[in-house]
């Protein structure tokens, strides 16, 4: 089976990359008053990897526009991303309270929503996504204006693996 009808026929993967909704947290000794995600606003974007359980592998491309409060602990999110055969966009709010991450999101292209839960500790974030017929955890880690997500599958998607990188700028 190609990639392209693999991906077609496991639109979940798409609920997958939700996990990108989590900006990256202040970094350990930043000049930011506030809470995890003060500083973060603006626009970020990267690429990577794609794996399904095929084994085979696909570049996705993404971009992301954060706008965070005033106290640094609550974040929306609108992103987008795409390879070569889908296309995804995400809109999400989440908030950090004393540590623990909890929030929403939804995916207009194709209907998809859910919760996320999750804790925030320095630049590093552990986190489940939950969906209607799907859940995966997800590592997040912060330096500078760069960010690097893992997202692994735990039930309800033929991808295997997901790396990605984006850079604030």
């Amino acid at each position: 089976m190609s990639i392209s009808n693999a991906l077609r026929r496991t639109p979940h993967w798409v609920a997958l990359s939700t996990l990108l909704v989590f900006p990256a947290v202040s970094t350990p000794g930043a000049a930011d008053p506030g809470g995890p995600f003060a500083g973060m606003s603006g626009h970020w974007s990267g690429g990577g990897t794609l794996q399904l359980e095929s084994g085979a592998n696909e570049r996705i491309s993404c971009r992301a526009d954060y706008s965070v409060d005033g106290s640094g602990t609550s974040l929306s999110q609108r992103l987008t991303c795409a390879s070569d055969s889908y296309k995804l966009q995400i809109s999400a709010n989440v908030a950090a309270h004393g540590g623990a991450l909890s929030g929403s999101w939804s995916e207009s292209v194709h209907g998809e929503g859910g919760g996320v839960t999750g804790s925030v500790s320095g630049s590093t974030i552990r986190a489940q996504v939950h969906g209607s017929s799907f859940s995966a955890g997800v590592g997040i880690s912060t330096g500078g204006r760069s960010q690097s997500v893992t997202i692994t599958p735990t039930a309800g998607t033929s991808v295997r693996h997901v790396v990605i990188s984006l850079h604030k700028g």
